[in-house]
């Protein structure tokens, strides 16, 4: 192995005396992958800003090509090759490619003067480094996430960066996407370019990664090779809970479709849809991007009516021409994008969870029962396994994960016969997403109507005996769990 790039001893930091991170030590080689993990609220995103300058430890040392530092502040942390590419890009919309990538380099030179062909010509050897082929003028709003990503990297690296830190990078990307993500990390590490790799995603980590180590509640746990883990253990010592990918998927409780879906089209999005959706059941529906997965969820619950076919619910056809159509008829639909779509930020937490369910705790002259507000609230918390000290915080205070436990409650709390899950464990942790897996079990066997739509392999089998496929908005077949791996069901998919 070679020398160590930069290493941590004993890093500290709080905030408001609440300890954030204590005694983290970690290493960081060049050409390796080193894997950053653990539960949302452990710490990444502070160490993340610590080693990238933006925060000032309390204490330890940061040794960076053999010089200490008790501190390194963002310029120092840009001039010995440290760069960030977060979940957002932080990449300018309105601006075209080689002005993102080229204006970077000039403002960390201190330029004067912008002169547009150097920057071109900054711009387009950043991406011949990646092997990006991307039109230098394009807007950036324009481009697909995958793209918006690359012009972050080429960004990142066009100042001589040294090592790159990836945060969740493959949280919005199709599995086709995440291996060209993967092919520029492998060209990257040739040039020994040393990456730190920020995700929650086991078959990532274990694909892409040289090296892990893990965090939990501020502390570091282990770092070691990738070869000295599985699965198991990997979790184990992110959650302390024991990982299971076998089947959790329960039996129908009745036998007669709770809902019908049949020739349901929408122009442009999805034709000629027809299943059954049993009680007691989490059907599955898989799709890439684009697939038409999103359309056919937003169909069904009102968001987005169908402009054709039907829709039976216990037998009986129903017209669902908006989303007050959907709850009226006991669907409950959880968005694929929780910030923007599932949550009222910055609200409290208890007004999230209660919103969608006012009338079970308002009399009839819409006087709110406050008490019965905080009981609810209450169950909700405890029964979704809620992080929080006090339910009245904002929502936008909480993880990832926890953020989306509030968004089920807000679903759950209409009492639905049917409930819609879209891309459910997006962007969260290990632990939230085993929690998530359970709860819809247990929501199943309540006899509701679940529908899980996802394009993780893992997932759909872990949770759903049978699932449709859908390609290009049409099904592609019903399928059985049993029938597939996850290696299996993935090709199938992509092909």
């Amino acid at each position: 192995m070679s020398e160590c790039l930069l290493e941590l001893r004993g890093i500290n930091k709080s905030f408001g005396g609440v300890n954030a991170l204590t005694n983290i030590n970690m290493k960081i080689y060049p050409g390796q992958v080193l894997c950053l993990a653990g539960e949302n609220g452990c710490g990444k995103s502070t160490l993340i800003k610590i080693i990238s300058g933006f925060y000032t430890p309390d204490g330890g040392t940061i040794i960076m090509d053999g010089r200490e530092y008790e501190k390194m502040d963002l310029r120092e942390a840009i001039k010995a090759g440290i760069q960030v590419v977060y979940q957002d890009f932080s990449i300018f919309p309105n601006l075209t490619v080689y002005e993102n990538i080229g204006l970077n380099k000039l403002l960390v030179n201190r330029r004067k003067l912008v002169s547009r062909g150097i920057m071109k010509e900054t711009a387009e050897s950043a991406l011949n480094q990646i092997g990006a082929d991307i039109p230098l003028t394009a807007k950036v709003e324009e481009l697909s996430v995958a793209d918006k990503q690359l012009v972050a990297i080429a960004r990142a690296i066009v100042n001589d960066a040294r090592i790159l830190i990836l945060d969740e990078p493959t949280s919005a990307l199709t599995n086709r996407e995440v291996k060209e993500l993967f092919k520029v990390i492998e060209s990257l590490k040739e040039k020994g370019i040393a990456i730190v790799f920020v995700s929650h995603k086991l078959d990532e980590i274990f694909r892409i990664c040289d090296r892990v180590s893990v965090l939990s509640n501020g502390k570091s746990v282990i770092e070691d090779d990738i070869g000295k883990f599985d699965k198991k253990k990997l979790v184990y010592y992110m959650t302390g809970k024991e990982y299971n990918d076998k089947s959790l998927a329960s039996g129908m409780t009745g036998t007669e479709p709770i809902m019908t879906v049949h020739g349901l089209g929408l122009k442009n999005c999805f034709e000629d849809i027809n299943f059954e959706l049993y009680p007691g059941e989490v059907l599955g529906i898989t799709g890439l991007l684009g697939s038409g997965r999103t359309e056919l969820a937003q169909a069904i619950y009102g968001i987005t009516p169908a402009e054709r076919g039907e829709i039976q619910i216990k037998g009986k056809t129903v017209r669902i021409k908006n989303v007050q159509d959907g709850l009226r008829h006991k669907i409950a639909y959880i968005p694929e994008d929780r910030l923007t779509e599932g949550l009222f930020l910055p609200q409290s937490i208890s007004r999230n969870m209660m919103i969608s369910s006012l009338w079970k705790v308002s009399s009839r002259g819409g006087v709110m029962n406050w008490k019965l507000v905080e009981n609810s609230v209450k169950e909700w918390v405890e029964r979704l396994k809620v992080k929080t000290d006090n339910p009245e915080n904002p929502v936008d205070t909480l993880s990832g994960g926890n953020q989306q436990k509030v968004v089920l409650a807000k679903g759950l709390a209409t009492e639905p016969a049917i409930m819609i899950l879209n891309c459910p464990t997006v962007g969260v942790d290990i632990g939230s997403k085993m929690d998530i897996s359970r709860l819809m079990q247990q929501v199943a066997a309540q006899g509701i109507g679940v529908i899980l739509i996802s394009d993780d392999s893992n997932e759909i089998l872990v949770n759903c005996r049978r699932f449709l496929m859908i390609k290009n908005g049409r099904i592609q077949g019903e399928y059985q769990s049993e029938d597939f791996t996850e290696e299996s069901l993935y090709t199938e998919l992509i092909c």
